[in-house]
């Protein structure tokens, strides 16, 4: 497999990702950990119900923030097939098919959360509407799991295509890899075997790590190599 080449117009394609990298982080974990998961009881759904009516604008702002999370991830998706295409062509649109299917899998998700604050604010005089609508977001988040399958595998092709590219260090190429292995392995837990999940939690942390330290190191990228851009070429052969 050849080496990646870092032209100017690459490393600024390969800093415009590491933007958009940065605000699917930033997106997806605020949607999930700072708005919609404190509103959240799946053991209780009155509890539910009655947090989600009593902050509205907070369960709006966490659907808005994983809308700007899916349309980010499809641009990064584009943008990292461009960066990687001249290198591995089949691998790089590989990668990007299987992302672009978890974010519209993720973005599809997003109806099930739509339908749960439908039902809890115009289903008046329905008696179990606060239980309905927990199946409705236990559904979304089944959906986001089923994303993340695929994503794991757009990541296990990342790890490989960043660890040959010849231009990052293997660690992120490892570290996207690793990554891959947790998504696939924890949404195989959610999905089939859900009494295993809360005890495999921890290892998204890694993902975490891995996936901020590739978008740094995207960000960086004029840094890292604007001395090789400017560097004569005394090869004459």
């Amino acid at each position: 497999m050849p080496v990646l080449k870092i032209t100017p117009d690459l490393a600024w394609k390969a800093r415009l990702a590491g933007l958009l990298y940065l605000v699917i982080i930033i997106s997806g974990l605020g949607a999930e950990l700072g708005l919609r998961g404190p509103l959240i009881d799946f053991s209780d759904a009155d509890a539910t119900a009655a947090a989600i009516l009593a902050a509205p604008g907070q369960f709006r702002l966490a659907i808005a923030a994983d809308l700007v999370m899916a349309l980010s991830d499809a641009g990064l998706a584009i943008l990292l097939y461009l960066v990687f295409r001249t290198m591995a062509p089949g691998l790089a649109l590989s990668a990007m098919v299987f992302r672009l299917i978890q974010t519209v899998l993720i973005a599809a998700s997003l109806m099930a959360l739509l339908t749960a604050w439908l039902v809890l604010t115009h289903a008046d005089g329905l008696a179990d509407a606060p239980a309905l609508a927990l199946v409705f977001l236990d559904l979304h988040a089944h959906g986001y799991d089923l994303g993340l399958v695929f994503f794991g595998m757009n990541s296990l092709i990342m790890g490989l295509l960043v660890w040959r590219s010849g231009v990052f260090a293997k660690v992120f190429g490892a570290g996207l890899a690793i990554a891959g292995l947790v998504y696939l392995i924890g949404s195989g837990l959610r999905l089939f075997a859900p009494e295993w999940s809360p005890v495999f939690a921890p290892a998204y942390a890694l993902t975490i790590l891995a996936e901020t330290a590739f978008c740094l190191r995207l960000l960086l990228q004029r840094r890292a190599d604007r001395a090789d851009f400017a560097k004569p070429d005394f090869n004459v052969s």
